[in-house]
């Protein structure tokens, strides 16, 4: 099957400001494909589990040519749970976007495309997932990829914080830890981080803060 024959079911496609990652703040079409085997006790995306649109990966580079902007996000849900994900991935690529793949690293990231930046969200002890996070994608991401750890409390912290140091993870790529939403203060995280002289960059979501969880935003 070739990718023009693929099917993706795909949940939503939309235009808005990335609000994580390095590309915070960048104008970026959002691909967000259904499905997630994972169950993150804090997920705010339960509606993509199920659901969505079936389309052929030309229809949603159509979908997404229509917006008109260069830079494009391929989301969840968990992409990679669906099998023509990488087709997807790669013909973006080929139509000349700049695109970052957003996967919570329970999956194999190995095989890509080499053109995608992949922001891979390790699982910390209160996602209640921590057991799913797969070690072996730390071997092949690279300066181009970046790592995200989102914490839920102190425990989560001082994990994060001995994983770091532990498997050198700065060395890889760039580090983001990020605060659950009404779960761990942010204020009191960056100031665990400026304490802790931590080289990771400290985000919050920015587009929680211009529309709340207002969806397709």
């Amino acid at each position: 099957m070739g990718a023009a024959d693929a099917k993706l079911r795909v949940s939503e496609i939309f235009h808005s400001i990335q609000g994580e990652s390095t590309r915070v703040g960048l104008p970026t079409v959002f691909v967000r494909l259904t499905g997630c085997p994972l169950r993150c006790s804090w997920c705010d995306t339960e509606y993509a589990f199920a659901g969505g649109e079936a389309m052929t990966i030309p229809q949603a580079l159509e979908r997404v040519a229509s917006h008109g902007c260069p830079t494009v996000c391929v989301t969840g849900g968990e992409p990679l749970a669906q099998k023509a994900c990488p087709e997807l991935l790669a013909a973006l690529c080929d139509a000349g976007y700049s695109v970052s793949l957003e996967t919570s690293g329970a999956l194999d990231v190995c095989g890509l495309d080499a053109r995608v930046s992949r922001i891979v969200d390790l699982k910390a002890p209160d996602s209640g997932e921590c057991e799913k996070n797969r070690w072996e994608n730390l071997a092949c991401l690279n300066r181009h990829d970046e790592l995200k750890l989102v914490l839920a409390s102190t425990a989560d912290y001082e994990w994060a914080k001995s994983l770091l140091t532990a498997r050198r993870l700065d060395a890889i790529c760039p580090v983001l830890f990020s605060p659950v939403a009404d779960r761990l203060d942010p204020t009191q995280l960056a100031e665990w981080i400026v304490r802790d002289r931590l080289p990771v960059r400290f985000q919050l979501q920015l587009h929680k803060l211009l529309w709340c969880d207002t969806r397709g935003r």
